[in-house]
């Protein structure tokens, strides 16, 4: 049993890296629901904004690791399908002390665009993490986020293309950007990142390393380059850390007790 979920494993490793970092979310009343939220503030993540349901589990997700490292997740959502509108203007004060506001596909589309909304009112700058990833998602739910972070399989499900080469991965890439956000970050496991903006597409490699468990190695990704974001680095700095800490991520096994401090 490793603690995990990709909104509380982003919190987590945003933690562990050093920044300040708040939690909107919801967990069961059980055992899992209280581990989950002991472990997140054991590394100074806030956690008023996790609240805890009575008669729902918290959410679950069951993960098989092949020889090579690569991970397939069956994902039991429990008590993040719970998340609503209300639970978010409980907790408003979070988002008007935050910078970045950081999102998955754990919960809720309509939460993630209310928040989306709120944040875009407020001049926040937005990231989303589009994981599960979702087929069909319109125009209008992209709109307004500022970076949107798929991995490969990910992106190829959110365009609805087969997506081989670097090139066919780039040009999914601008597919989206169209949709109307600032930049497309598409991590590629060992092969990398390429990082997609109107004006560009730059490839940036991975540190070679050999990989036991790639399971959380994104949502380390992301936190640090939030965390470098949020000092002022540009996103080619910001890149870097990212695959740095997923780097050390990869080598060893399960979510959060793969994550590193800075």
């Amino acid at each position: 049993l490793v603690p995990g979920g990709k909104g509380a494993n982003q919190a987590y490793a945003i933690g562990k890296l050093g920044g300040q970092v708040e939690m909107i979310g919801a967990v069961g009343n059980d055992m899992y629901g209280a581990a989950l939220k002991e472990n997140l503030e054991s590394v100074g993540v806030g956690t008023s904004g996790i609240e805890v349901l009575d008669g729902v589990p918290t959410g679950n997700a069951f993960i098989s690791v092949d020889r090579n490292g690569e991970n397939s997740i069956t994902v039991v959502p429990g008590a993040n399908a719970k998340l609503t509108r209300a639970m978010i203007d409980r907790h408003l004060d979070l988002i008007d002390a935050c910078d970045i506001v950081v999102m998955q596909l754990e919960i809720p589309l309509d939460v993630v665009t209310y928040v989306k909304d709120l944040a875009r009112a407020r001049g926040k700058h937005i990231l989303l993490d589009p994981a599960p990833a979702q087929a069909g998602l319109t125009k209008e739910f992209f709109e307004g986020f500022d970076i949107v972070k798929p991995n490969e399989t990910e992106l190829q499900c959110l365009v609805g293309q087969e997506l081989h080469t670097k090139e066919e991965l780039a040009a999914g890439a601008r597919t989206l950007l169209e949709q109307g956000m600032e930049a497309v970050l598409v991590t590629l496991g060992g092969d990398g990142v390429l990082l997609v903006t109107k004006q560009t597409c730059e490839a940036f490699p991975a540190k070679k390393v050999k990989a036991v468990d790639t399971t959380a190695a994104g949502d380390s990704f992301t936190a640090a380059f939030v965390v470098a974001c949020s000092k002022g680095a540009s996103y080619p700095e910001a890149i870097r850390l990212g695959s740095e800490v997923a780097a050390v991520v990869v080598t060893r096994k399960g979510a959060q007790t793969s994550i590193p401090t800075l």
